[in-house]
């Protein structure tokens, strides 16, 4: 809505299984655009009307790998939720379809198109940060009816909606409105913590380092406190090593911590080097924790402190300001529209949503099998106990 009528963009049709769902959609749309929009029962008879050249991709986490098979192969170009895939077979097949197209399809990772993140990427990569040595990233709420959704579950019927179009390749399950609606509780509709959040933080590693996935994972946690029925962890920490698969003698570690019964919903994203830190929240370089003069002394080494930064300070003037709305999402957004118009690659292209799969996708497998998990770059499979790992 910032950035329509600049761009020439107009939405004309949504695509919802959910017969309330695709109702209300059409209402809301045909009031925000000013004409009538066309309601689609499923992709199928969206893509069939030839309506569209572009979507919004808003499904199942599940979901999102095999819908922008669909949408390239319709000729359409694709704005995708993140995560991109929560199978390896899924996340291959989708970048497969992608490549063999020319279609624009822009990943939701929207911290990719934030002046701060591209300030800080820029500041690592020209070396003045020096080695990264190690990232916390931490994303902490006490929120119980986070995902739940009761009241809209009492609403739905399995008759007004489309239970085998759902699963896709899911192994059947009998009708559960909770899966339908509050599908990032369960497993394996959707990874929970590590599919909706370790997926927005895992992918600036990725990015600012140049590497494109862990050497290793290993994880643990539980359901400590919201014991309502679902199957994804409430808790979870998890421990990456990354690093040059020739080259286990450098490297840094990555943790990720989640708890949903104690935070204040604050992100938490810092990088570390031997002179000091990054900090996202902060938008700062500091020293903090650097290598000070009296130790540096004890070894005969030269002493090692980043002097204080600012990244807004370095902070690039962006032609395409947001207009409004959530910052992020809306430059985001508008990234995509106008790589539509350009053919240019947008700021998270589907490589970045693949890297960012794999991430997510080893984390499932220590997950679940209690086992590390790694990484067959001839094979592209995740491995865990020396085989692949299935859900």
């Amino acid at each position: 809505m910032n950035h329509y009528k600049e761009l020439n963009f107009d939405v004309v049709a949504v695509s919802d299984i959910w017969k309330k769902r695709r109702e209300e959609g059409a209402a809301t749309w045909k009031e925000k655009m000013g004409h009538d929009i066309v309601a689609c029962r499923n992709n199928e008879e969206l893509y069939n009307q030839k309506l569209v050249d572009a979507v919004f991709i808003s499904t199942a986490d599940f979901q999102h790998a095999l819908h922008t098979i669909e949408a390239v192969k319709a000729g359409c170009d694709v704005y995708v939720e993140k995560p991109f895939a929560e199978t390896m077979e899924d996340n291959r097949a989708a970048l497969k379809a992608v490549k063999a197209t020319d279609r624009i399809v822009q990943v939701g990772s929207q911290r990719r198109s934030g002046a701060n993140y591209h300030a800080a990427n820029e500041f690592i990569r020209s070396g003045k940060f020096g080695p990264i040595t190690m990232v916390e990233l931490t994303w902490n709420v006490n929120q119980p009816g986070r995902w739940r959704r009761p009241a809209l579950v009492e609403q739905c019927k399995e008759a007004d909606t489309d239970w085998k179009r759902y699963l896709m390749n899911r192994p059947y399950e009998p009708w559960d409105p909770r899966k339908y609606l509050e599908y990032r509780l369960f497993w394996p509709y959707s990874s929970g913590l590590a599919g909706q959040w370790m997926s927005h933080q895992i992918d600036t590693v990725h990015w600012f380092s140049g590497l494109q996935h862990p050497r290793s994972v290993v994880a643990n946690g539980g359901i400590y406190m919201w014991k309502d029925g679902r199957r994804n962890w409430d808790t979870i920490t998890a421990v990456f090593d990354y690093g040059p698969a020739d080259d286990l003698t450098s490297g840094f570690q990555v943790t990720f911590g989640s708890r949903m019964h104690n935070g204040d919903e604050r992100p938490t994203e810092i990088y570390y080097s031997n002179g000091g830190e990054l900090n996202l929240n902060t938008n700062k370089v500091s020293p903090t924790g650097g290598l000070t003069k009296r130790f540096a002394d004890e070894m005969k080494v030269q002493p090692n402190l980043l002097p204080e930064t600012s990244l807004t300070a370095a902070e690039p003037v962006v032609a395409s300001a947001n207009t409004g709305g959530d910052k992020l999402t809306s430059n985001h957004v508008r990234n995509w529209m106008e790589c539509v118009r350009s053919r240019k690659q947008p700021n998270a292209p589907v490589e970045a949503g693949y890297s960012h799969s794999v991430a997510t996708i080893m984390t499932n497998a220590a997950v679940r099998t209690g086992q590390k998990a790694t990484f067959n770059e001839k094979t592209q499979e995740v491995m865990a106990g020396g085989k692949p790992f299935k859900y």
